[in-house]
């Protein structure tokens, strides 16, 4: 396959983030912080294996996380437009919106069922499921996911996009 070969796309949302590493990683530690549930088990054991790996402490691979559930909330709040966001500020599922590593390393986005639904439905672009059982439309929408951390600052990028 050649990259003549992928599907056109058209990008309807475009987010960015950055975060304080030092004022995350202070938040996390706060005595009786809930914070930590706002990440699934597979992030939060994503971000201690890569710490251990880079010898450096969780709180940068978590920021960097938290900087792109961010950047997906805003590139999916760009692409409704003028449309009624499906969640306010106080209900996001911020564990099920998931930015875990695929097996090279390359952060991705992983919705679960429930919010993957919610996207399609937003954006218009169907819902309930086919006979596969796959969401309809789900094909449609992919997400593009770039993270980064140096020093003080960890910032993300994420653009959904439509498939042509």
């Amino acid at each position: 396959m050649s990259i003549d070969d992928l599907p056109a796309a058209r990008v309807l949302g475009l987010g960015h983030d950055v975060v304080d590493v030092q004022a995350f990683g202070e938040q996390l530690d706060m005595p009786g912080s809930t914070f930590m549930a706002l990440f699934s088990v597979r992030e939060r054991r994503q971000c201690a294996m890569r710490a251990q790996l880079k010898g450096d402490g969780e709180a940068c691979h978590l920021a960097a996380r938290w900087a792109g559930k961010e950047a997906v909330i805003k590139a999916w709040d760009e692409a409704l437009g003028e449309l009624p966001a499906p969640y306010d500020v106080e209900s996001i599922p911020w564990s099920r919106i998931e930015i875990l590593d695929d097996s090279r390393g390359r952060p991705h986005v992983v919705l679960s069922d429930g919010v993957e639904r919610r996207l399609h439905e937003s954006l218009g672009c169907g819902s309930g499921s086919g006979e596969d059982g796959r969401i309809a439309g789900q094909a449609d929408i992919v997400w593009h996911l770039s993270l980064s951390h140096d020093g003080p600052i960890a910032s993300a990028v994420a653009l959904c996009c439509r498939n042509a």
